[in-house]
């Protein structure tokens, strides 16, 4: 089996070698934020959006033109690699699994990527990047396989390098049986089996220290020294919160991918459930703090990152994740059937009122998820990678049609 993985370490870069990659990547953002406002104006004139290999021909001739001529001191790679990245871009927004492609913005998502034409010397914890040189790293593990490609990115002041590999795997024999998972806010996520995890909210440990650093900022004068300092920090702040909250998925995702063959999970909308509900100028919004406040907290646990996880990490053991419709998992009494709003007294209690079955409510929903996804087992319907319940649906009735 085919494996494509990447490793991420810290670079460490001299003084030139910085310099070229903040001018590399500014070229990158330059050209994807020119190609993009020419694709929209080809779009207001009611011509054809051009295609990948139009986009490179203007690329070709903007570096010919005496106001862009600087973008030939950056390698072609990472500029054409951005042209591929709007055209995905497009690709995903037609498809609808994204919004529209929108500019970039300096300081926020800084990178580039090469394709090829680079050497990796791990005892000598080096890596070499056309027209960069011989780079540095943090060798902190060793990379396997074959190099595909190299990404070049900034965060919080540092630059990483990420090297993406290729190669061949035995293919494993999952271990475990199947299990059901049900997210929510007062645990993590709870298992059918009966265990859980506690959530790490990360962001809610540090929301004071973040709420002060911010204030410090708002003092300063916009982009003045001392303003640079304070953001420096917010953004360290912000940086240690993911990293937290990566660290914590990463270990609970790569549990429960190793003990279970198949794992059914609830196919939550996560940007609808995390919408604003202030509303607008003519009808005001209602508990516009509380579900702020509940927002917040559905965000913090990550949950559409921690479903990422295991949907690749089941696959590279064999496994499967099947995603089933969440609707009413911890409303319906996994004793008699019962659906009811009035099943669940509080956040955590659950009460059927035909029957008097009691249990905790997560855990009666992992329990209900677990017996949709043998459902879909049962008949046939293994949803692939993780996909939606309803998409499989859509798709037998459209075959059968």
């Amino acid at each position: 089996m085919e494996r494509l993985q990447a490793f991420k370490f810290e670079l460490q870069p001299n003084g030139e070698q910085q310099r070229n990659m903040r001018r590399f990547a500014g070229s990158c953002r330059f050209v994807f934020n020119k190609a993009l406002a020419l694709q929209q104006e080809r779009r207001e004139q009611g011509e054809k959006k051009l295609s990948y290999a139009g986009l490179c021909k203007v690329l070709t001739e903007w570096k010919a033109q005496p106001e862009t001529i600087w973008l030939k001191e950056t390698h072609s790679q990472p500029l054409q690699q951005k042209l591929k990245d709007l055209e995905r871009a497009y690709v995903n927004f037609f498809e609808k699994r994204a919004d529209f492609p929108r500019f970039k913005k300096k300081g926020m998502g800084d990178s580039f990527r090469f394709p090829q034409g680079c050497k990796l010397e791990q005892t000598n914890s080096r890596i070499f990047l056309p027209k960069l040189g011989w780079l540095r790293y943090r060798n902190s593990r060793p990379v396997l396989g074959d190099v595909c490609n190299v990404t070049v990115s900034q965060s919080g002041g540092k630059w990483f390098v990420s090297i993406q590999t290729r190669r061949e795997v035995e293919t494993e024999q999952p271990q475990g049986g199947i299990v059901g998972l049900d997210m929510g806010i007062a645990r993590f996520t709870t298992l059918s089996d009966g265990s859980h995890y506690d959530p790490l909210n990360s962001f809610k440990k540090h929301q004071q220290r973040l709420k002060r650093y911010q204030r410090r900022m708002a003092r300063k004068v916009k982009f003045s020294a001392n303003w640079k300092k304070a953001k420096a920090k917010v953004t360290q702040v912000h940086i240690d919160i993911g990293n937290a909250r990566k660290d914590y998925l990463h270990k609970a995702s790569t549990i429960i991918s190793q003990n279970h063959a198949i794992v059914c999970i609830e196919d939550l909308q996560i940007r609808n459930m995390s919408k604003s509900s202030k509303g607008n100028v003519e009808q005001h919004g209602k508990k516009v703090a509380q579900k702020s406040g509940l927002n917040r907290s559905i965000l913090d646990q990550g949950w559409g990152e921690f479903r990422r996880q295991l949907d690749y990490k089941l696959a590279w053991r064999g496994g499967h994740l099947i995603a089933v419709p969440p609707h009413n998992t911890s409303r319906t009494c996994p004793a008699c059937g019962h659906v009811s709003g009035e099943n669940r007294q509080t956040q955590a209690k659950f009460e059927c009122v035909e029957c008097g079955y009691e249990n905790n409510a997560d855990y009666v929903g992992a329990i209900n998820v677990l017996e949709r996804g043998q459902r879909l087992l049962a008949c046939g319907e293994l949803a692939q990678s993780g996909r939606s319940a309803k998409q499989e649906l859509a798709e037998a009735s459209q075959a059968q049609a």
